[in-house]
């Protein structure tokens, strides 16, 4: 708009909220996909849904775009294939990316205190992080959110209320990137907009995007940096040179208020919070189109989008409605990041999930082809690599 600075986002700036419609998307890429196919080979054409096999397949938010895309009607599809996937189902634990997004990254730099250093995963490098970690205790004990007279004690607190709200144990290790990283509160300001259909200059909370000085206020772009905007974008800010701009930043606890207006978002009544609210329910997933197969694989100790949030709750609802073709495979020390797996320390660890999608992907296709039954749930003794090389022994397919 006329007068407007700092950078736009169509994640964040469409006023869309597309992601109510991530199923309608898929349908749609595969009818391009259709056209694309007789244009390249129009000796074969025409193609179309009665002769061309689709299965859609998917990993994170792809993955939950694959299970919508899974309800809807119709013979357009054959299978699916849905990976670590960002879905939201009403009832059986399920619990929204905004809710436990906006819940992890005001508690868990605090509760990840209460844990041996020697058990979380680096990077991030986490003894700089620890005097922020530590005035974010003293934050929430101000505030009444947790207790404890001391940080020891505030942080056992925190780690305490995580777990009660549904965090296993190795889904708080993992997400140490994320709180390393600010990764929660980058997908917090992002995602608010989008829910709340908010175009630039109108978040609720007053944050923005823009190239910033060292001391974080908002600068002209360089032409190097617009350059790099697409080829280095992970779709998120902060990061290839656009970062986050928050009225509220202030010390000691430079990012709590913004944040604790994120979290108000949610559980708030006010108009800004019910339009969020609004934007969050749209997204709701419902069971797949009966009689078609679906497998989700998900690792167990994904701390971005946890099994028990998502997958497991997306299971239970499929077979309460009578969906007995979606098969579920968890995957044993697997987090959400295969990328991080390139650092020594997450190597050692946790095993990829990739691997998994596409032998579920493998085992789909026979079954299509009649040559397997559709593959049982199953949980895989995976594991990571240790200080040696990867064998085929880490890595053991059901």
């Amino acid at each position: 708009p006329a007068g407007a600075s700092g950078v736009a986002f169509k994640h964040a700036h469409s006023q869309d909220n597309p992601e109510a419609d991530w199923g309608r998307h898929v349908q749609q890429a595969a009818q391009f996909a259709l056209t694309a196919l007789g244009q390249a080979f129009p000796q074969a054409a025409p193609f179309t849904f009665d002769n061309t096999r689709v299965i859609a397949v998917g990993i994170s938010n792809g993955g939950g775009a694959v299970l919508r895309a899974a309800e809807l009607e119709g013979d357009w599809l054959d299978a699916v294939v849905a990976g670590e996937p960002n879905v939201y189902v009403d009832g059986h634990g399920s619990r929204a990316l905004y809710d436990y997004t906006t819940e992890a990254a005001l508690l868990m730099p605090c509760a990840l205190l209460d844990l041996p250093a020697e058990s979380l995963p680096q990077p991030p490098l986490l003894e700089p992080l620890r005097p922020f970690w530590q005035a974010r205790c003293a934050s929430l004990k101000a505030a009444g959110v947790i207790e404890g007279a001391d940080t020891a004690a505030q942080a056992r607190s925190a780690h305490d209320r995580l777990r009660a709200a549904g965090w296993s144990e190795q889904a708080l290790i993992a997400g140490t990137a994320s709180a390393g990283f600010d990764l929660w509160r980058a997908v917090a300001v992002t995602y608010a907009s989008a829910y709340g259909r908010h175009g630039i200059g109108e978040h609720p909370c007053g944050f923005a995007f823009s190239a910033q000085n060292p001391d974080f206020s908002p600068r002209p772009a360089t032409d190097a940096e617009r350059g790099s905007w697409w080829s280095d974008a992970s779709g998120i800010p902060p990061g290839n040179g656009v970062g986050i701009l928050d009225p509220k930043l202030a010390p000691p606890d430079l990012t709590l208020a913004g944040l604790q207006c994120l979290r108000g978002l949610y559980t708030g009544q006010e108009p800004a919070a019910r339009a969020v609210q609004a934007g969050i329910g749209a997204t709701r997933a419902l069971p797949p189109r009966a009689g078609l197969p679906v497998l989700v694989v998900h690792g167990m100790d994904d701390g971005l989008v946890p099994e028990a949030f998502s997958s497991t709750p997306y299971l239970a609802a499929a077979r309460a409605a009578g969906r007995q073709d979606v098969r579920y495979w968890q995957v044993r020390n697997a987090q959400h990041f295969d990328a991080f797996l390139g650092f020594p320390a997450y190597g050692a660890r946790y095993a990829p999930l990739l691997p998994y999608v596409h032998a579920a992907l493998d085992r789909v296709w026979a079954h299509l082809e009649g040559q397997g039954s559709l593959p049982a749930d199953a949980v895989i003794e995976a594991r990571g690599r240790g200080t040696g090389a990867v064998e085929a022994a880490q890595l053991p397919m059901p």
